[in-house]
Parts: structure tokens; C-alpha cells; sequence
């Protein structure tokens, strides 16, 4: 396959494009954004280098091959001190389990276990549970006119299903909700100097409290994950401190993945029903379209619109030639609506088969996919049972991101 040269005038084309990316209006609606990217090819150069991806096939295969790399600790070093990779908050992810390789990566997925039906059968209990709190709760704010549904419902149910798991007070499920929308910036396409120092900062206490948690656990043991998680790398790592960073790693990355984007998916998620008195009608009167408007969320409008991926070595993708360390971001939010891919793709059609990359792929498939799709159609079957058709107030204000959405505020009121 012959290989394309990138003359400096397309980085300079699509310069222009990421930076609509970054603004209220892009990140409110990215798709007309994201449908330019894709009439200018598959693999297109990033202004700032590197490349996107947009083409659906080529983000499937990169996210399967077993040769693409995550941006690990010596990659991130290798970019320099004064790059953001080097960044205190961005050296911490480097250790977590999304940004491994093998065997490393490996090793600690071993450790970690996985959410298998029986465990996510026994969250289940206690997401049925939260959820219907949770909606008793909003059906009283309801009652007296609008609410905003994320706030109240969404941004609660992932951290009550997580601390109840891992066993944190409850009195500190408030404060590590805001600390994990604060240090995912260090994860963001392109974040701001400001934006990593609150990053770094959020990241420095999370590692001071999951420290401490773990050593509370190592004296006194239980029956939860981290005391679990303890005795597995107990197994495996003979030095005790390098076992309890590892337990400390894996607890922080849980916590991490757990909020931020389930969080985003049950918000989006209802989004879509609230903005449309059909769509609401349709699920309440067939409740097994259901995993169908959840995983068509999914495609739509996914938590994470960007993966980055690291050449191993020299390579094509997509007739472009990408040299070995070069980093490709794969815009996932533009490959869900890539008419290659997706017959009529800016529809949303619960009955469409489910088809996305939501959730990544290969031996960095989500760990936890499985709690984020029970949470989900657990909250969307209950609240078209229990509450009044709702509508959309006011159109919902964006966090200022590219890769991780987030909705703001859900204001809704009985229609």
C-alpha cells in the first residue's frame, strides 16, 4: 500500500476544526464538526500532530490489534519534562491500568478480577435499590415543578453503586464525585494549564485518601474488593509497599472509570428520552426495547469521544504513514457516525443493532461495561415506570471537553 504525505497546509485545514472542537458550541453539538473531519478521510493529520482517526473500520482495528500501544510511562517520558504527559497528574494515570502494556497490563488485569455475573448480580440488588431512592427523591422535586435530573439522579447512582461496593463512607461520596471531574482533565485531547493544575491538584488528595484506605484495609481486613485486591497482589508482588501501590492504582483507576463516564451515559441516556415525548412513550409501552436505547446511546453520543493509541513502529493506516511513536487519536464520536459503518447515523433508533466503540475494545475492553449497562437500563426501565412522561426544560449546559463528555445540568419538569 502506498503510503500519503501530509503537506503542512491539511494540519493547518484542520486546525480550524479542532479549535470549533473546543468552543461551548462544538462541545454542545461536535457532530456537524465531526462530519467535516470525516469528508477529509479515515486518518487525518492533528494540527498539533499526530493524527485523528474518524472512519469507524479504521478505530475498530486499532483498538483490536494487540500492536497498538497505549501512551505508557516511558512514552510519556519520552515527550518531555515540559509537556503536558510529564504533568504530576498525568504521571500518576501513567500507572493505572488504562495506560498499560503488556505484560504489565497483564499482570494487573489479573489482579483486578473481572465484574462477573455473579458479582454483578449482587450490584444489582443494590443498584434496583438506589435507583428507586433516587427517583423517590426526584419525584418529589418534580411534583413541584422542574428539577434537574442529573444532579438529583444521574451524578448519584454511580457513586452510591461504587462506594457501596468498595465500602467508603458515605459522607465522602460527595468529595470524590467533584475530585474525579476535576483529574480527568489530565485525560482531556487538549487541556489547559489551568485546567491540569486542577488536575494535578485533585490527583494529589486522591492519592492521599486511597493510600490510606488501602493501608486501613491491609490492618483490617474485610470482606470487599480492596481487601480482595490486597490478597491478590499479596500473591504476586513479594515487596509489600510496591503490592499496596498497585492495590492503590487499581482502586483509583475502579473509582475513575466507575463515575465519570457512567455518569455521562446515564445523562445522555436520558436525554435522548426527554427530548423526544415519542421516544418516552415507546419505552414505557415496550420495555424491552430497553438494552436497545441504552446501547444506542452508546453509539450516538458515547461518554468518551477520544481513545489515543501509540504507534509500536512505523506503519499505514488508512494510506497514511504514521512513524513509530506518533500518537493517533481515535475520534470515536465521529466513527459512530460514519455512514460507512451506520445506515442514516444522525438518527437515533433504539432498534437499531447495536454496533459502537463505546466501551473500547481488545485487551483494553472496559472492565467494567457490564455495571455500566445495568446501571443504565436499570434506571431507564424504573423512571418509565415510576415517573411522569418528563420534558427537556432547557437545553444542558457542556463541561468544557472534547474526549470526556459531560453533561452540566438535566432540567426537566412533567410535560
Amino acid at each position: 500500500m502506498g503510503v500519503a504525505t501530509i503537506p503542512s497546509c491539511d494540519r493547518r485545514a484542520s486546525a480550524s476544526l479542532f479549535s470549533r472542537l473546543r468552543t461551548a458550541g462544538g462541545q454542545a453539538d461536535p457532530f456537524p464538526i465531526y462530519t467535516e473531519l470525516l469528508a477529509r478521510g479515515e486518518v487525518v493529520p492533528a494540527p498539533w500532530g499526530g493524527y485523528a482517526v474518524t472512519g469507524f473500520a479504521a478505530c475498530d482495528s486499532v483498538l483490536r490489534s494487540r500492536r497498538w500501544l497505549e501512551p505508557d510511562r516511558a512514552w510519556r517520558e519520552r515527550q518531555g519534562a515540559g509537556t503536558r504527559w510529564n504533568a504530576p497528574s498525568s504521571r500518576e494515570m501513567s500507572h493505572t491500568l488504562a495506560a498499560l502494556n503488556a505484560p504489565q497490563h497483564t499482570r494487573v488485569r489479573r489482579a483486578a478480577g473481572s465484574f462477573d455475573r455473579g458479582t454483578v448480580e449482587r450490584m444489582g440488588r443494590s443498584v434496583h435499590r438506589t435507583v428507586d431512592r433516587l427517583l423517590d427523591s426526584a419525584a418529589e422535586r418534580i411534583r413541584t415543578g422542574e428539577a434537574d435530573f442529573s444532579a438529583l439522579v444521574c451524578e448519584e447512582l454511580p457513586v452510591a453503586t461504587i462506594g457501596e461496593w468498595l465500602g467508603l463512607p458515605r459522607a465522602d461520596w460527595s468529595r470524590l464525585r467533584q475530585l474525579t471531574h476535576d483529574q480527568v482533565f489530565t485525560q482531556e485531547l487538549l487541556p489547559s494549564a489551568s485546567q491540569l493544575a486542577l488536575s494535578d491538584a485533585a490527583t494529589a488528595e486522591l492519592r492521599t485518601y486511597f493510600t490510606a484506605l488501602v493501608g486501613e484495609r491491609r490492618s483490617r481486613p474485610g470482606d470487599d474488593p480492596v481487601t480482595r485486591w490486597i490478597r491478590s497482589w499479596d500473591a504476586i508482588e513479594p515487596d509489600r509497599d510496591k503490592a499496596d501501590e498497585g492495590v492503590y492504582h487499581l482502586v483509583l483507576f475502579v473509582l475513575l472509570a466507575a463515575l465519570e463516564t457512567t455518569a455521562t451515559l446515564l445523562s445522555a441516556m436520558t436525554l435522548r428520552l426527554v427530548e423526544s415525548p415519542d421516544r418516552w412513550d415507546m419505552v414505557a409501552s415496550d420495555p424491552e426495547l430497553v438494552p436497545g436505547f441504552v446501547e444506542e446511546t452508546l453509539r450516538y453520543d458515547p461518554p468518551t469521544h477520544v481513545i489515543s493509541r501509540v504507534a509500536p513502529e512505523d506503519t499505514v493506516l488508512g494510506g497514511i504513514g504514521i512513524r513509530r511513536d506518533e500518537m493517533v487519536h481515535l475520534m470515536i464520536g465521529a466513527a459512530h457516525r460514519d455512514p460507512a459503518r451506520h445506515k442514516d447515523p444522525d438518527r437515533f433508533d433504539p432498534r437499531r443493532a447495536p454496533d459502537h466503540l463505546a466501551f473500547s475494545g481488545g485487551v483494553h475492553y472496559c472492565l467494567g461495561a457490564p455495571l455500566a449497562r445495568l446501571e443504565a437500563q436499570v434506571l431507564l426501565s424504573r423512571m418509565t415506570r415510576r415517573l411522569p412522561r418528563l420534558t427537556l426544560v432547557r437545553p444542558p449546559s457542556m463541561a468544557p471537553r472534547v474526549a470526556f463528555r459531560r453533561l452540566l445540568n438535566l432540567d426537566v419538569a412533567p410535560a
